[in-house]
Order: C-alpha cells, then structure tokens, then sequence
C-alpha cells in the first residue's frame, strides 16, 4: 500500500439527520474532501494545473454511525490504476475509539483541465499514487 493520508473531519450539527446520527451523504462527501486533500497535498503543481479528477463510481459501505461531537479521521490511498482510472480507498474512523465507521473504493478518472476529457497522467503521478497498474 501506497502512503496512507490522513485528514481529520469533525461532525457538524448540519451532518445530522432525523435519525440523531450523521447522514450517508455526509460519509460520502467527506470520501471526496479526503481524496481532494491528498491530491493537493501530494501532487506537484504542474499536475495539479494539468489535471481535475471526476468521480467514475463509488462505492460505500456503513458499518457504525457517528454522531455530534465526534472527531473523525478519513484515511485514503490509492491503489489499482488503468489508464484512465484511478482506484481510491478510504476508511472512516472515529478518532477516539478507532472504531471503522465507513469504508469506501471509489473509481477517479483524470480529466485535461484545458479540453475536459480523459487523460492519462504522467509516469510519474502513476508512481507516486498507485499501487500497481491494471489493464
């Protein structure tokens, strides 16, 4: 596995739903603020002019809720990559108990910031993110 990043959310009174517990749109969002973090702060800059990243498919899995005042640590990596996908992990954990609260794979395809269509990137995003490189 690549380098694990981490990034720390906290659980805000509009997270919750009427269920008294944070919302599944939540997760999700902070699976892309965890994945937007690590990119900006592990990518040269060039990269980061050249290239945007969408969202191909998510996929999520809630294990254990988390409520108000809890302190979250979203935990990311890259893995697998083709061509023009990127393979993403993240956990979502509760800092205080460590507990696994959400777990996410999620497929990233690089777009050209100039022309907005799919791109490969550079040899050398490919070594820095991704585990190994798929068909």
């Amino acid at each position: 596995m690549r380098d694990v990043f981490e990034l720390a959310v906290a659980v805000r009174p509009e997270d919750i739903d009427e269920l008294g517990h944070v919302n599944n749109v939540t997760y999700l969002r902070w699976v892309q603020d965890a994945a937007v973090a690590h990119w900006r702060a592990a990518a040269p800059a060039e990269d980061q002019a050249r290239l945007v990243w969408v969202v191909v498919r998510h996929e999520i899995d809630y294990k254990q809720a988390a409520f108000l005042g809890d302190e979250i640590v979203a935990r990311t990596w890259v893995g697998t990559s083709t061509r023009i996908t990127f393979e993403r992990h993240t956990e979502l954990v509760r800092a205080a108990d460590r507990k696994l609260l959400a777990k996410a794979r999620t497929l990233w395809c690089p777009l050209d910031a100039g022309s907005g269509k799919p791109t490969a990137v550079s040899p050398a995003v490919r070594a820095r993110f991704s585990t190994s490189s798929g068909a």
